[in-house]
């Protein structure tokens, strides 16, 4: 593999450009950043060297030589068999160092390069080699990131020899904001679920988790097999939220829902029903109350327990007995 201090060119191919090397741009630019980018098809600079690592162009994937394109027969496939394109190579070589460079703790790297390649790269990947047709976005096909960042090419009447320079600059800085935003959830996502198992691990049998931030859990709840949980407490800025569990994520069907005597309801007349000192607020819907304080947000999660557990039938929403955890 190509070592990064030699390394003092980042050769692609110049011409109209592609979300593929654009965002392949992306990560080497981090995990080169002294080296120079270089657009060109010249054919000098798509012979591999020791100075120069080359993607989407040069018909040639080694490593060992730095060379990742995949136009040519032959051309590299995933595991699953969809085709790479150079954001997928790149990825796939230099993604963990770009993690790294990032500041992704190396808890979380093997996940978050996981998710990002799945969820953002092989779209891209499949998108690029003619796998899937942005149409199949329908009328949304237009603002697909990749389209977008085509619109940014020169138009065909613009002279300005600096237009393309200029353009994929613009593309690559735009990028660069989607892809570290991009890997921030994701690191965000995989921190939460640390956060979430040692709650529920604290919450042993009991019906409420409380966690320290409000943060993704349901797919946590799900992986753990935690069935038992009906309600999630968490602070916010100002208030204390109590929600609801969906049991699927494709649908706002919840374990259980609020009591429905408090829909709708605000400040003291959510207290009136409620009895509690301090309730703020309960969405009509039944999905999320909120309260002033964690004893506040407690008691409304408890007296939301015992109406469920009240409530519940043979044919109810829950296919497991209360009390029963896989987990």
């Amino acid at each position: 593999m190509v070592h990064s201090a030699e390394i003092k060119w980042l050769v692609t191919h110049s011409g109209g450009f592609h979300a593929d090397e654009v965002m392949a741009s992306v990560i080497l630019t981090k995990v080169f950043p002294e080296a120079e980018i270089r657009r060109t098809r010249e054919v000098d600079w798509i012979t591999p060297g020791p100075d120069r690592l080359i993607y989407d162009v040069g018909g040639a994937y080694d490593a060992a030589a730095g060379i990742f394109d995949h136009h040519q027969r032959g051309a590299p496939l995933r595991e699953d068999h969809h085709p790479f394109s150079s954001f997928g190579l790149i990825w796939r070589h230099f993604g963990r160092e770009y993690l790294t460079l990032s500041g992704i703790p190396a808890l979380h790297i093997d996940h978050v390069h996981s998710a990002f390649d799945q969820s953002f790269v092989l779209p891209v990947d499949m998108l690029d080699n003619g796998a899937v047709n942005p149409s199949s976005a329908g009328m949304l096909a237009n603002l697909t990131l990749p389209t977008l960042l085509e619109t940014l090419k020169p138009v065909f009447d613009d002279l300005d020899p600096e237009a393309e320079a200029l353009a994929f600059a613009s593309a690559l800085e735009i990028a660069r904001s989607f892809v570290e935003a991009a890997i921030a959830n994701y690191a965000a996502k995989s921190r939460a679920d640390l956060m979430v198992r040692e709650a529920i691990t604290r919450a042993g049998q009991g019906r409420v988790l409380e966690l320290p931030f409000g943060m993704p859990f349901r797919n946590t709840i799900e992986k753990m097999g935690a069935d038992h949980l009906l309600f999630v407490v968490h602070p916010r800025k100002a208030d204390w939220c109590v929600s609801g569990i969906r049991v699927h994520q494709d649908n706002f069907a919840l374990r259980a829902d609020l009591p429905a005597v408090w829909a709708g309801l605000t400040d003291a007349a959510l207290e009136a029903v409620t009895g509690v000192a301090g309730a703020l607020f309960c969405h009509n819907a039944l999905f999320i109350a909120t309260a002033a304080t964690r004893e506040a947000a407690l008691r409304l999660a408890d007296l939301a327990v015992s109406a469920a557990e009240h409530q519940l039938c043979p044919d109810a929403k829950f296919q497991k007995p209360l009390g029963n955890n896989d987990g």
